[in-house]
C-alpha cells in the first residue's frame, strides 16, 4: 500500500424518496480515503448502506450530494461520453450474486469480452479470443469453459467468471460488493485467495464490501464500520479487532463465532441500542488515536481516549 490516495470520498450522501415527504438516508455524509494498492473493507449489517455506497461511487446511482474523487478528479455530476468511458475502464465492480449478474443467453467468451469490445482493446477476433483464454486461466478456469453458458457452472466458478470480466479492461480499482456471500464457505476462501493473488500481480486496489467480519479482517488493510448510512469507526484491520471503541463495532465482533465449544458456551453477545448512549449532542467523526477514527460525542471522545493504547 502506498501513500497515494486513489479514491477520496467527501461528504457522500445518497437519499431515496419513498413517498411525498418520506426520505431514506441510505448513505449520509460519508468521508474516507482509499490508498493505491490497499484493500479497504466496508462492513455492517444488512440495510446499513454499504452496497449503496459502492454503487454510488461507481455511478450506478447518481449521488444526492458530495464528491467522489478518483485520482484527484471528481467523477460525480455531468460527464461526457468520453469521460464516462475512461472512468468505466478504470473502475469495475464484482457483484454479490454471480448468477444474476451474468447474462444467461451469452456464452462466457462474450460475457468476459464485453468490456474488451466496448473499449476496443482487441484488434481482431483472434486477439479477443486469446485475451479471454488468458483471463480464464488467470482466474483458475480453462479455455474450454469459454464456449459454455453461465448455468453450466457452479457458484464459485460463476464468481470467477465475474472477476475475469472485471479484469478484462485492466482496471486500477475494483469494488467487490459482497462477492462471497452467496458461496459455500470452502469456496469463499478460494475466491478471496484468488483476489489477493490478483491484487499482488495486477497492482489492484479494492473496496471490499461484506458483513462477514472475519473474512474482512483476512483480506483488508483498513476497515470502516457502517451503521444506518454513517461510518461509526475506521481503523486498521488489526487495530479494529484488537481495540474496538464504538459500541456497535463491539456488538458486531461479539457475534463472531469461535471454533471453541467452551468459548461459545460462555460467549457474551453484546446488543447495540443507540438510545442507550449519549444523546446530549450530535456525534462527530474524531481521531481517538493515530489513524483510529470513531463517531462519538465530546464526552465519549474523552472516555475513548482513555481506553485507546498509548
Amino acid at each position: 500500500m502506498s501513500d497515494e490516495k486513489l479514491l477520496e470520498i467527501k461528504n457522500l450522501s445518497q437519499h431515496f424518496k419513498t413517498g411525498r415527504k418520506s426520505v431514506v438516508r441510505a448513505v449520509d455524509g460519508l468521508n474516507f480515503d482509499i490508498y493505491k494498492g490497499e484493500t479497504f473493507g466496508l462492513v455492517g449489517e444488512s440495510g446499513c448502506g454499504k452496497s449503496t455506497t459502492g454503487r454510488s461511487i461507481i455511478r450506478l446511482y447518481e449521488a444526492t450530494s458530495g464528491e467522489v474523487l478518483f485520482k484527484g478528479e471528481n467523477v460525480q455530476g455531468k460527464k461526457s461520453k468520453k469521460e464516462l468511458k475512461k472512468f468505466n475502464r478504470q473502475m469495475q465492480m464484482i457483484f454479490q450474486d454471480p448468477y444474476s449478474s451474468l447474462n444467461p443467453r451469452m456464452k462466457v467468451i462474450d460475457i468476459i469480452a464485453e468490456g474488451i469490445d466496448i473499449h476496443g482493446l482487441a484488434k481482431d477476433k483472434e486477439e479477443r479470443r486469446q485475451r479471454v483464454y488468458e483471463l480464464l486461466e488467470t482466474v483458475g478456469l480453462s479455455r474450454e469453459h469459454a464456449e459454455r453458458y453461465p448455468h453450466e457452472f457452479s457458484g464459485g466458478q460463476r464468481q470467477r467468471i465475474g472477476i475475469a470480466r472485471a479484469l478484462a479492461v485492466k482496471p486500477e480499482f475494483i469494488i467487490a460488493d459482497e462477492p462471497i456471500s452467496a458461496l459455500d464457505v470452502s469456496i469463499q476462501a478460494q475466491v478471496v485467495n484468488l483476489m489477493k493473488k490478483l491484487q499482488r500481480e495486477e497492482e489492484l486496489t479494492y473496496l471490499f464490501i461484506a458483513h462477514d467480519l472475519s473474512m474482512v479482517k483476512y483480506i483488508s488493510d483498513r476497515i470502516g464500520v457502517m451503521y444506518f448510512g454513517r461510518l461509526v469507526e475506521l481503523a486498521s484491520s488489526e487495530e479494529l479487532y484488537k481495540n474496538p471503541l464504538h459500541p456497535y463495532t463491539k456488538s458486531l465482533l461479539s457475534a463472531i463465532p469461535q471454533p471453541d465449544p467452551v468459548h461459545e458456551r460462555t460467549r457474551r453477545r453484546l446488543a447495540y441500542n443507540p438510545e442507550d448512549h449519549d444523546q446530549s449532542e450530535e456525534p462527530e467523526f474524531r481521531e481517538v488515536s493515530k489513524d483510529h477514527y470513531v463517531l462519538c460525542t465530546s464526552q465519549e471522545f474523552e472516555e475513548m481516549q482513555q481506553q485507546a493504547p498509548v
